[in-house]
């Protein structure tokens, strides 16, 4: 049956303005987004923070070396993934993440790996986690040869303690993290994931790894019972069928072959924290919860605008590098 003239131009206009609203939006978020990013890098200019630039495949990592760093004393190494369509100067944003005071107060250094991107600049920049996200994940991006390379460029230019190197992530960063305890144990000696789950296809660690997972029980983007929430990605084919926050521990406890009950190790008004503890190789599989707080870091003094403000009952850098800390020897020859 055929349409009418006027029927057709009003279904033609209808799509026109519906793909004119979708076009808006965007660059909508992109203006948001750059312009967060211009506020980031106007405090880097100011001395807000003093972050170095190392060039690794092309990719930009921004470094912040602790201050009462000696090159005679290693120091610790902590790899940070931005999440999904962010990029390494969003991450290294103190007010959002904190990973540079909390560098300052214990003494490791911390560097910004910038994701893979076809943007001028690595803006709008994903991982490749094994099922998720965007354009790395599409393009098949090495990231786990892109981490390793970034350890080697580091080591090479600071005094790096090769047995005290984490990796940890928000997000599409945290599965990155995830995926690396599975394809990199040999390397990193921990990894802490906030608020991204297990995304891998496969994963066969070379020895147990201890694993660190921060989620809040409202996230509306990696929804904590499974499945891709409404806050995520809008375009469903960039991201996945999240899995759930018990199922990603259940495999690390699987994986590490934790034996016994979780114990409670924190309880606080807001959060709280179980840790397996009986796990092959000295590994330890920790889960912390925040009631609160969405798909945000945890103790973040500043979220993207519209969001559900952070959790303050839990500090995800301090939480994260004590779990780190607490892991393995602090010097002598590399795992791997």
């Amino acid at each position: 049956m055929k349409l009418r003239p006027a029927v057709s131009c009003c279904l033609i206009a209808s799509a026109l303005l519906a793909s004119t609203a979708a076009q808006a939006l965007q660059l909508g978020e992109n203006f948001r987004h750059r312009l967060e990013q211009r506020r980031a890098e106007r405090g880097e200019r100011n001395g807000a923070s003093a972050l170095q630039e190392v060039q690794v495949q092309g990719r930009k990592v921004l470094v912040h070396v602790p201050a009462g760093y000696d090159p005679a004393r290693p120091a610790p190494l902590v790899l940070a993934f931005h999440g999904g369509g962010g990029d390494a100067a969003f991450m290294a944003d103190d007010s959002r993440y904190g990973l540079q005071r909390e560098a300052d107060r214990s003494g490791f250094i911390v560097a910004f790996p910038n994701g893979a991107s076809k943007l001028p600049g690595g803006r709008f920049a994903t991982w490749n986690a094994g099922a998720c996200c965007g354009y790395a994940r599409d393009q098949g991006s090495d990231d786990v040869g892109f981490a390793r390379a970034v350890v080697s460029a580091l080591e090479a230019k600071y005094a790096v303690d090769p047995r005290r190197v984490f990796a940890t992530g928000m997000s599409n960063g945290g599965m990155l993290a995830h995926r690396l305890a599975c394809d990199a144990a040999d390397v990193f000696r921990a990894v802490a994931s906030v608020a991204g789950t297990d995304a891998t296809t496969h994963c066969t660690p070379s020895r147990p790894i201890s694993v660190l997972h921060i989620h809040a029980h409202d996230d509306d983007h990696v929804l904590f019972d499974g499945g891709a929430g409404p806050g995520a990605f809008r375009d469903q084919s960039s991201v996945m069928n999240f899995v759930s926050v018990p199922e990603t521990v259940a495999r690390w406890v699987q994986r590490d072959q934790c034996s016994g009950s979780p114990q409670r190790v924190l309880q606080v008004a807001g959060a709280y924290c179980d840790a397996y503890k009986s796990c092959a190789g000295g590994a330890q599989v920790q889960l912390c919860v925040t009631d609160t707080g969405g798909h945000s870091w945890p103790g973040a003094d500043r979220v993207r605008p519209g969001k559900e403000a952070a959790s303050t009952a839990l500090d995800a850098s301090a939480t994260i590098w004590r779990f780190f800390d607490s892991q393995g020897p602090r010097s002598g020859a590399a795992p791997r």
